[in-house]
């Protein structure tokens, strides 16, 4: 499509420089004539006569343009197109120096040379010892003056059809490299989503059934709970950016299902914006941004032996500040195959680019994952993309990503 496009462009180009250029000495005939107050006449064969020796030119345009340049631009064949070129440019020449005039411009206005009568030749000086001047004209040489000027005109006139189809060419390439890449980005954000469905589904489904043994109540309630969930997985998600209120409703869902699994050694502090008052509709997030770190915090930073904590909490004024934090009683072992923090990095990097900061605080009893993204939608490719999130924690170590501070 883009390629057909610069090709239409391109000959848009050309038939826009040739009619300023055959249209040139029309309008210069008329301008002069109009100037002269009627004491000159407009003189078609003038006209006629610069449009020939237009002529030639198209051509040789012609024939570079759509059998010659094609040699070296798109088949990358130099020593036949340089021998091809320079045939055509000689053929050019040899037909300028057929077609040349007999008498030059100067003869055509003085008239032909006659020879004057003996009586009426005027006399030699009397030192003159040479020949009288032949009173022919001495033969023209075989290329002249102005056979070297078109030739120059014709080479810079093929050095432009060149150029021109290079650019034409480099920005083609350009554009399908920018195809490419939005390609690339789409096929890698479908690999994260395609690992993402298992691992949250396994995670809540597990919850729910250690519900079941606890409070069968509660159970079917978060059944509901979750059936709002997978309603914003199947119809929400599907989206490149979805609006942070609703990201924030799905959070909340999550949050909710996770307090009835826990007794009250669990303190879970939540501040997060009303989605419904306190946040523009605007705002838009890619969608389970944050969800992969609350995962991970109720996983990892949960102990029924002793009192835990988890605070979750949320700022959207010029950016969106995000803070997950959880206490810490062992060092979990990475699952092999996992796509928890990695994954998110990963798709943090091909969404946001550098305009993103991930800070990772890892101690002995503490874990804090700090989260800032502008708020302006980014170019994704829209396509069905959902974010991947797990239960994979990272190592007991101090983890900054490059755009950290």
């Amino acid at each position: 499509m883009d390629k057909n496009i610069n090709s239409k462009k391109e000959t848009l180009v050309y038939l826009i420089l040739w009619c300023i250029t055959f249209l040139a000495p029309l309008l210069s005939l008329y301008i002069s004539t109009s100037a002269s107050e009627g004491q000159e006449s407009f003189h078609w064969g003038e006209v006629f006569h610069i449009w020939i020796i237009y002529v030639p030119f198209l051509v040789v345009f012609l024939v570079h343009n759509f059998l010659l340049a094609p040699l070296l631009i798109y088949r990358r064949k130099k020593a036949l197109y340089v021998a091809a070129t320079l045939c055509t440019v000689a053929a050019f020449v040899v037909v300028q120096c057929i077609n040349r005039p007999k008498m030059n411009h100067a003869d055509r206005k003085e008239g032909p040379r006659q020879e004057l009568p003996l009586g009426e030749r005027p006399p030699l000086p009397p030192d003159f010892k040479g020949e009288l001047p032949h009173p022919h004209h001495k033969p023209p040489t075989i290329i002249q003056e102005h056979d070297i000027v078109r030739t120059i005109v014709l080479v810079l006139l093929l050095g432009m059809n060149l150029g021109v189809k290079i650019y034409y060419k480099s920005d083609s390439e350009h554009e399908q490299l920018k195809q490419l890449e939005r390609e690339n980005l789409r096929q890698q954000l479908e690999y994260l989503k395609y690992q993402i469905n298992p691992h949250f589904f396994m995670n809540t489904l597990n919850n729910i059934h250690a519900l079941v043994d606890i409070d069968p109540q509660k159970a079917q309630h978060s059944i509901v709970v979750l059936s709002k969930m997978m309603r914003y997985l199947l119809y929400e998600s599907n989206q490149a950016m979805v609006p942070l209120a609703k990201e924030l409703d799905f959070v909340n869902n999550y949050i909710a299902l996770m307090r009835m699994r826990y007794t009250e050694k669990v303190h879970i502090n939540v501040n997060l914006p009303n989605p419904a008052t306190d946040i523009p509709q605007n705002i838009e997030v890619p969608p389970m941004l944050f969800i992969t770190f609350i995962e991970n915090a109720f996983k990892h930073g949960v102990s029924y032996q002793q009192d835990s904590d988890i605070n979750i909490q949320l700022t959207a004024t010029d950016n969106l500040h995000f803070i997950c934090e959880n206490s810490c009683f062992s060092k979990p072992v990475a699952e092999q195959g996992g796509v928890g923090l990695a994954n998110v990095r990963k798709r943090l990097d091909l969404i946001y680019h550098d305009s993103y900061q991930l800070q990772i605080d890892n101690t002995q009893t503490r874990y804090k994952v700090t989260l800032i993204t502008p708020h302006s939608t980014f170019h994704i490719p829209h396509s069905t993309l959902h974010t991947p999130h797990s239960t994979l924690h990272t190592p007991h170590s101090t983890l900054h990503t490059p755009h950290s501070t």
